[in-house]
């Protein structure tokens, strides 16, 4: 039983009843990384490439690419904004947490952000689904992906010019 308790913290089977206490919730706090901010641009710097070669194999008519493209492209954003989720807005939120104008506006970029990200994983959920057999779906294809492109972009230039130079160390 010292084994367990060394591994998993106070817990352990409580003699009387035979059930499991679970060990005692600690608060957990993001700490400042000094390298985070130059992970982030590297992400968006990856993420803009791929999304042109995503563009770029839809003119060509490399459907086959295009689809490969965007599950690859799905995968990396989804680790970007989890990354961002976890451990830059935590941090920065947990700096404005005393002040409730700062922290309700921190809020409102998270959810801005967020809704961007939805819309463009519904884009890449939809096309990755599809076949590209008729000039009306190239032609769709085209053109949400032009309008993605501009969600993206504004999402990026918003992080990387308003979000990303809150991330201080305190």
């Amino acid at each position: 039983m010292g084994f367990f308790r060394k591994m998993f913290g106070q817990g352990g089977a409580d003699r009387d009843t035979g059930t499991i206490e679970p060990p005692a919730a600690t608060p957990h706090r993001v700490g400042y990384d000094p390298k985070l901010i130059d992970a982030l641009l590297s992400d968006h710097a990856r993420l803009g490439a791929m999304f042109e070669r995503i563009g770029k194999s839809n003119k060509t008519g490399d459907y086959d690419e295009v689809r490969k493209l965007l599950a690859h492209f799905k995968s990396s954003l989804q680790a970007h904004i989890l990354t961002e989720n976890v451990r830059f807005y935590t941090y920065v939120e947990s700096l404005t947490a005393d002040d409730p104008n700062n922290a309700r506006i921190m809020h409102e970029f998270r959810r801005d952000m967020n809704a961007i990200a939805r819309k463009v994983v519904n884009f890449i959920k939809t096309y990755q689904a599809c076949d590209f057999a008729s000039r009306t779906e190239r032609e769709q294809f085209a053109k949400d992906y032009a309008t993605v492109g501009g969600l993206l972009e504004q999402r990026l230039d918003s992080e990387e010019n308003d979000l990303y130079p809150l991330y201080v160390a305190t």
